[in-house]
């Protein structure tokens, strides 16, 4: 499966801070944000990416994360000269989703816990697969509505009067026919190709199968300087309480595969002497020592 990451978009939210970097090039606590939605895929065994920015903003992600060949990935870069929704990536990544299936993920979306991507990555085949969050505020998103045997029966974007309280989620997995279905579909009042409208005819097919995230699951939107603030709180406080890192494309890497225990410590030393180069000198030194059965 191959994977898009969405981070264009104007950031007009975040802004003045988006007139110095690109909202996903904020900080979240220690890292950039899109080190997290990077770590994802990373996690469920994503290794060919293809990111979409501004002409602006590209530049500054390939000096961020260059080709990935660092952390055993290849990093495909695209443009979105100006925001046109979230399913124009599949028209722009056309030839890089090339006859694979496609994850597209959002860049200001921030996930932990839970066992439910693992599980939808492991099981899909074909057609697509959501994840319905259950939130306080729905009308502030795409809304899934249920049956009463949990089978989804509707989809809505930003509903004034929401039919449910679970939210979709960015992160969305499609076969290879997504790419004719966004071409096929006509820009929303505001201009835009919707996505709601790809998962919609995906539902209309009998195509669409949603996860329901568990109570442990925490999905953060970084997308304005309120939500921003909460975000770098939440991973602040997991990191300190559990002596473990969100986000960390290394270490995810490492433990997926991608790379090898002397190529992870290998990373470390081009690193500046800062607390993400100690955690990673102790994440080998603690896989040396499980190695060895110390």
């Amino acid at each position: 499966m191959k994977g898009i990451i969405l981070a264009g978009g104007a950031g007009s939210r975040l802004y003045p801070l988006t007139q110095v970097a690109s909202k996903q090039l904020q900080p979240v606590y220690d890292k950039p944000m899109v080190y997290y939605p990077l770590t994802t895929l990373i996690e469920n065994g994503v290794r060919e990416l293809c990111l979409i920015s501004t002409p602006h903003d590209l530049p500054r992600y390939r000096q961020l994360l260059g080709d990935g060949a660092a952390w055993g990935l290849s990093i495909d870069y695209r443009e979105q000269p100006r925001p046109g929704g979230i399913a124009q990536a599949f028209l722009i990544a056309d030839s890089f989703i090339g006859d694979s299936p496609v994850v597209l993920i959002l860049g200001d979306n921030i996930f932990y816990g839970g066992s439910e991507f693992r599980q939808a990555f492991a099981d899909f085949r074909k057609g697509a697969c959501i994840f319905g969050c259950h939130v306080h505020d729905p009308e502030r998103y795409g809304v899934v509505e249920f049956d009463a045997d949990g089978h989804a029966i509707s989809i809505e974007e930003k509903p004034r009067q929401p039919k449910s309280n679970y939210a979709v989620p960015g992160l969305y997995l499609y076969d290879n026919h997504v790419v004719a279905v966004a071409k096929a579909l006509k820009p929303s009042a505001r201009g835009e190709l919707e996505i709601t409208d790809v998962n919609v005819e995906y539902l209309n097919r009998g195509q669409l199968r949603v996860y329901r995230l568990s109570r442990g699951f925490a999905w953060l939107d970084a997308g304005t300087s309120s939500s921003l603030h909460e975000a770098s709180a939440f991973v602040q406080t997991i990191e300190k309480r559990q002596g473990i890192k969100i986000g960390c494309p290394e270490e995810a890497a490492f433990l997926r595969g991608f790379l090898s225990l002397d190529h992870l410590a290998a990373l470390t030393p081009r690193m500046p002497n800062c607390e993400y180069r100690e955690y990673l000198n102790d994440v080998v030194a603690e896989a040396r020592r499980l190695a060895e059965g110390r």
